[in-house]
């Protein structure tokens, strides 16, 4: 049975996806616990950024669990708990105060993917595949899902993927802008923890200002926070975090930021 993995080191809090045997396909619990798993590192001072993965090195996410669909997907209501479930689990990311990457070998496939799109930052191995299987299984894609590929892909790119449900390789995802980095299996430990300490050593406050402002700036109009923004900027420049910054580069050493 498929869970979810957390794990601490310093200001990094880790979620692996553990299904092995299937690819770690996200069975219905493992979309019910994967939010709560976000939620509790955003709520931990301690954190500074997360990072979500897959079990081994076959997969980050292979999709949903297909072989749970006749028993949690076959009436109306199971077909609303099952989509809520996910529902949560691609907004978590979104709302999530903390930098989330999607640290991703192997297959990235339908639920996969559009978690991975979910997150800030997404960095794969060069033998990464990635595909949205939908139309190959007749399931329709929410708006809002669809949105989040157009913000990252632009609109060929997203109906690309979407209308042919092909294979997408590693270094087509980083031409059309779904991943920021491509490494070689040995060295994405080592790449991920360079991202995540640059991330740590950070002002808290501003790299929270800055997540929460770049999403805004890409929501719908009438979905907007764009004051709500203003202010997380304006608690940046009123901080002992910008005291400590100004200090720090004065002093030529290294800043101590507390988020706060």
């Amino acid at each position: 049975m498929g869970e979810i993995l957390v794990s601490k080191k310093g200001a990094v809090g880790t979620i692996t996806i553990s299904n092995p045997t299937k690819m770690n396909a996200m069975s219905v619990q493992m979309w019910t616990d994967l939010p709560k798993a976000i939620r509790e590192f955003d709520q931990d001072p301690e954190i500074r950024v997360i990072v979500i993965t897959g079990q081994g090195e076959k997969a980050f996410v292979s999709g949903a669990d297909i072989s749970q669909f006749d028993d949690v997907r076959n009436s109306a209501d199971q077909q609303q708990r099952y989509e809520d479930a996910v529902s949560s689990s691609m907004e978590a990311p979104v709302d999530c105060r903390k930098p989330v990457i999607a640290k991703i070998r192997g297959y990235c496939f339908g639920g996969g993917l559009g978690l991975a799109a979910a997150c800030d930052i997404r960095i794969c191995t060069s033998d990464a595949t990635f595909r949205m299987p939908a139309a190959r299984l007749g399931l329709g894609y929410g708006a809002h899902g669809v949105k989040r590929f157009t913000d990252l892909l632009g609109l060929a790119n997203a109906t690309d993927i979407f209308v042919t449900a092909r294979r997408i390789d590693a270094p087509d995802a980083l031409r059309m802008g779904f991943v920021s980095r491509v490494v070689e299996q040995s060295e994405l430990d080592a790449v991920v923890d360079q991202y995540t300490t640059l991330i740590a050593e950070n002002a808290p406050l501003t790299v929270a200002a800055s997540k929460y402002t770049i999403r805004q700036v890409c929501a719908h109009a009438e979905e907007q926070d764009l004051k709500g923004a203003e202010e997380m900027v304006l608690k940046c420049f009123a901080s002992e975090d910008f005291k400590e910054g100004r200090a720090a580069f004065l002093e030529k050493r290294p800043a101590q930021f507390k988020g706060r």
